[in-house]
């Protein structure tokens, strides 16, 4: 930072990009002041922000723990650690630490359904909120999946309870959300040039529960379900069944049907207790993953107060139209015989474990996988016992590819390449008809293109660059 200031002000906005700017109109619009400040020396549209918060001083450059512990309370955006030292420091000399989630909650008035996870938030958050608009219960959707909280917060008036994605980031400075139900779908590695372990990964996550009235977990994942009193209303999903009569409570799964009243025959279903509630084959999104958020979806809906009453020709609706989101283990095209998948959210090694499951076809090796990018310090070997049922050749590229490479180098056969470009270029020699080529990365994007959705587009517009002949 470029000097000690002193100011009257005690609170600090750090970080002026999308939430940041968020909070400081919010604050603005409850007659609070506040102060702003960003690493980055000079921003782009750093004149208007200047005019738009006239009374603010604006602080550019490094953060300084001096500065930093002048504000009793510091607004810090989910891009910057709270463990960076500067922060450290001010929490030490008694400075606050909060987020735009934590602001969010001290004002709310309204339930909140809270959706956390490694993978699927985007998928389940959407979901739930097409299923509770199309019942006319006027949702806001928001948070991690692109519109801040405090942005919606302002319209209040316009909804009736809030869907809110939240990341590990937003919820390290989120101190008490109270949702009217939380839910951690999973979790499996993820940002681990973050923390320093897996556990504080899942204390971060874990945060989601602080408060709330009731809770959805996934039976097929322990890390996700939090040590609660047995009092508090509980919904589980998963592919199974629970064995015991206690867990069996309140539980979504997937089962076969042999039942001449139900309309797919010897058909899986998805299931609320040995209730049918809808066929898997009629949903547009596919893969076991998909499956299991769909149950997620419903579980939270339906975990939700009496007032917020989803008819079952209202899910039934959403369900058999809801086609899923771009880049989440999305069909691009079949061109001779071969299916092409983009799942380019697929940014850690739990989303692509779960999209190759999910495409897998039993006791076959039918996946050639397009996997690379930045590795976050992930480990790889999660994925081998999959690519070794069903994957029939990894093409990796980018930054960490051999040291993915590496992890899988006994379980199928591997090829390296330089780009994306190359890559798809092998596999559509390498690819027979029948097979599905599965762009699912694991990693981040930042070596080769600036975001998961220009990677997704760039892959999309490769593949429908050949003509479907078949």
């Amino acid at each position: 930072m470029t000097s000690l200031i002193t100011t009257d002000h005690k609170r600090l906005i750090v970080g002026m990009g999308q939430t940041g700017i968020s909070c400081a109109r919010f604050l603005t619009a409850k007659g609070l002041s506040f102060d702003l400040c960003d690493t980055r020396e000079a921003l782009p549209n750093q004149n208007e922000i200047a005019a738009e918060f006239s009374s603010s001083q604006i602080i550019n450059g490094a953060l300084d723990g001096a500065v930093l512990a002048q504000y009793q309370e510091l607004i810090v955006s989910p891009g910057i650690a709270i463990a960076e030292p500067a922060i450290a420091f001010a929490i030490s000399q008694g400075s606050r630490v909060r987020g735009d989630v934590d602001v969010f909650a001290e004002y709310v008035t309204k339930p909140i359904v809270a959706i956390t996870g490694s993978n699927g938030k985007s998928t389940v958050t959407t979901l739930v909120g097409e299923i509770l608009t199309a019942a006319g219960h006027k949702p806001a959707v928001c948070g991690n999946i692109g519109i801040p909280v405090l942005d919606v917060l302002l319209n209040d008036d316009d909804y009736q309870c809030y869907v809110v994605e939240l990341s590990s980031f937003q919820l390290e400075t989120t101190h008490h959300l109270a949702a009217e139900v939380a839910c951690v779908l999973n979790l499996s590695e993820d940002h681990m040039d973050r923390y320093d372990s897996m556990m504080s990964y899942h204390q971060a996550k874990h945060r989601v529960f602080q408060g709330c009235r009731s809770i959805v977990i996934n039976r097929e994942d322990s890390l996700s379900q939090p040590l609660v009193s047995d009092a508090m209303p509980k919904r589980s999903f998963g592919l199974a069944m629970a064995d015991n009569a206690v867990a069996a409570s309140n539980q979504y799964s997937i089962a076969k049907l042999q039942n001449e009243n139900v309309a797919l025959e010897n058909g899986e279903y998805l299931m609320f207790q040995q209730q049918a509630v809808f066929p898997v084959a009629e949903l547009k999104i596919k893969g076991r993953h998909n499956q299991l958020n769909a149950l997620a979806a419903i579980a939270l809906v339906e975990s939700l107060p009496e007032s917020f009453d989803v008819s079952n020709d209202v899910l039934q609706q959403v369900l058999s139209t809801f086609s899923g989101l771009p880049h989440r283990c999305a069909w691009v095209a079949r061109q001779k015989g071969v299916d092409y998948f983009n799942d380019s959210k697929g940014t850690n090694v739990g989303s692509t474990l779960a999209a190759i499951e999910g495409l897998a076809t039993e006791n076959s090796k039918k996946i050639i996988l397009i996997a690379g990018g930045v590795g976050k310090d992930q480990d790889f070997v999660p994925l081998a016992d999959a690519c070794d049922k069903s994957v029939k050749q990894a093409i990796l590229f980018g930054r960490d590819a051999q040291q993915i490479g590496k992890d899988l180098r006994d379980c199928t056969d591997l090829a390296q390449v330089d780009t994306l470009a190359d890559a798809l270029s092998l596999a559509r020699l390498n690819a027979s008809e029948g097979e599905t080529v599965l762009f699912s990365p694991a990693c981040a994007s930042f070596d080769q293109f600036s975001n998961y959705v220009k990677r997704g587009e760039a892959f999309e517009s490769l593949v429908l660059e050949v003509d479907d002949d078949s």
